[in-house]
């Protein structure tokens, strides 16, 4: 791996830290939930570096304990009493498989609902509306399906269905009862697909109740 410029870092951090305080403010990190990351420096599917919330750290807060950066197998790059975010291997699969520069994690009532609606589907469906569009996905009522996978404590056993199910055309996978993965391709897109998912999942929800 290539040396990491400190303004690289630097700047991770900073566009980490908006993302945090904007997310937070929404009440999407509760309990200290949830998880953020952006890649840093050169990218290989073999070798990369990415910075990452630490563990258990109150995200309505900001300190300079925020933040530390990891390798292509979820272990800090700098020594650090720093831990990263429990679920930090499920962002190394997903920038392993779709090089992707920014993943953002969070928790909200609606996308545990609808993962839970459609668990034995394994897969939330979507059809015909129009924020489908901001996946850069232009058909007309276009109809997506966002993964659906398991939810272990174990977080290494979730990695296998996250390498089976990912589908490198939807920029998002839920997990059972526990929240949304999205990603693209720098901070200000995968906020983009984050807040367009969360509009889906909710007018999902809503849509069923009306058909009851």
């Amino acid at each position: 791996m290539t040396t990491l410029l400190l303004e690289e870092k630097q700047r991770a951090y900073r566009e980490l830290s908006i993302v945090k305080a904007d997310f937070a403010a929404r009440g999407w990190f509760p309990g200290t939930s949830g998880n953020l990351s952006m890649r840093v420096g050169d990218y290989s599917p073999e070798a990369f570096a990415f910075a990452v919330t630490a563990s258990g750290k109150d995200k309505a807060a900001s300190t300079p304990e925020d933040f530390l950066l990891v390798d292509q197998t979820g272990q800090p790059i700098e020594a650090t009493k720093l831990k990263p975010s429990a679920e930090t291997l499920i962002h190394c699969e997903i920038y392993r498989q779709t090089g992707c520069g920014a993943i953002f994690h969070i928790h909200s009532v609606f996308n545990s609902i609808v993962s839970e609606l459609f668990w034995e589907r394994r897969a939330v469906p979507v059809e015909g509306v129009e924020l489908i569009k901001a996946f850069n996905i232009w058909d007309e009522e276009a109809v997506i399906d966002v993964p659906i996978v398991s939810n272990f404590a174990d977080i290494p056993s979730i990695v296998p269905e996250v390498t089976e199910r990912l589908d490198k055309r939807i920029p998002g996978i839920l997990l059972r009862k526990h929240g949304i993965y999205a990603w693209g391709r720098d901070a200000f897109e995968a906020r983009k697909h984050l807040e367009a998912f969360e509009f889906l999942f909710e007018y999902v929800y809503r849509m069923q109740l009306l058909k009851r």
